[in-house]
């Protein structure tokens, strides 16, 4: 079996010395044991889900800039796009472990860094880390992209689309599925850990969030989350809804919060539980939490077998016109 690494790798780099440039790639599977990193100014562009980069038998051998396993990094490349493919990390067949070093230090499509980065048509099988994930970066875009866990028993913490420490991002019209096998985590993410997110929405998803988490996460340390936007997805299929969480007795704020035109539903029982057995459509706010819940504003939202919508009391926060729903849906 070859290795298609240098070969592709050595196309974007001259595409990024000419000052930028579309590397095609046609359909077919290229086996990918080292770590693509992308150019400023650089397409990398395949013909559809037909065009494979797939993790080859010796992909665990080198690491990426930032010390994990990414199938391709921005890796601070500023206008970028990555689109029309997929991302087969192996996950199914490497010896890959949950404890092996680096594994959520970077991700199997890993927009980090710089600017103007977008990710489009991109799908992403066999994950053993976070699918597709923006961490430090601003303006950038995840669009009409899909993911799928399909293991059970070998790994956790795979989220599906995490956005860590960023701003100003899209991520629109995808379609998330953690919940083919029992290893899947949370389906969309909003992230702190060294830095603030801010100003992203999150539009016409379709996510079925995994066995292991909920369908969105506010995930929050002592960074707040601010200016988010969730309108108009369909959630379902995961142990939870749109939820806060929190981490190392985070402090941040949660502010600004819009959540309007959402469906939640047929949430399932699964590794994660509540002492009452409860569970909610959208429920922001406890949880241990220490930070203010300010300006969270929940309206026309529907829930269907998916408990209650619940807002903590707060400066501005609303709950109002709300749809819930028992039974049958």
């Amino acid at each position: 079996m070859g290795d298609d690494t240098s070969a592709i790798q050595n196309r974007i780099n001259a595409a990024g010395a000419a000052g930028g440039g579309v590397v095609k790639l046609v359909a077919g599977t290229y086996i990918i044991n080292g770590k693509l990193r992308m150019a400023n100014n650089v397409k990398l562009q395949g013909e559809g889900p037909g065009t494979v980069l797939k993790a080859g038998p010796k992909f665990l051998s080198t690491k990426g800039p930032s010390g994990g396993y990414p199938i391709v990094t921005t890796n601070r490349a500023t206008n970028t796009t990555i689109t029309n493919l997929t991302a087969d990390h192996s996950g199914n067949t490497l010896p890959a472990s949950v404890n092996m070093s680096g594994r959520l230090d970077e991700y199997v499509v890993d927009i980090r860094g710089g600017s103007n980065n977008l990710v489009d048509g991109v799908h992403v099988r066999n994950p053993f880390t976070y699918s597709i994930v923006a961490v430090g970066t601003t303006k950038f875009c995840v669009k009409n992209s899909t993911t799928i866990v399909a293991t059970s028993g070998k790994y956790n913490q795979l989220d599906g689309i995490h956005v860590l420490d960023s701003s100003f991002g899209d991520v629109i019209r995808n379609i998330i599925d953690q919940r083919v096998g029992t290893d899947g985590d949370d389906g969309l993410v909003a992230h702190t850990i060294n830095g603030t997110t801010h100003d992203i929405d999150y539009i016409g998803n379709k996510v079925r969030g995994g066995h292991r988490g909920s369908s969105m996460q506010l995930a929050v340390g002592n960074h707040s989350i601010y200016n988010v936007k969730i309108a108009d997805n369909e959630f379902y299929g995961a142990p939870y809804g749109i939820r806060t969480g929190y981490y190392d007795d985070g402090t941040g704020a949660v502010n600004g919060v819009t959540l309007s035109g959402n469906y939640i539903h047929d949430l399932e029982v699964g590794h994660i539980f509540f002492d009452d057995g409860s569970y909610d459509a959208i429920h922001i706010g406890d949880f241990d939490g220490h930070g203010p819940i300010t300006n969270v504003v929940a309206t026309n939202n529907r829930a269907c077998a998916a408990g209650n919508i619940y807002i903590a009391p707060g400066t501005g926060n609303i709950n109002q016109n709300n749809t819930i729903q028992t039974g049958t849906c």
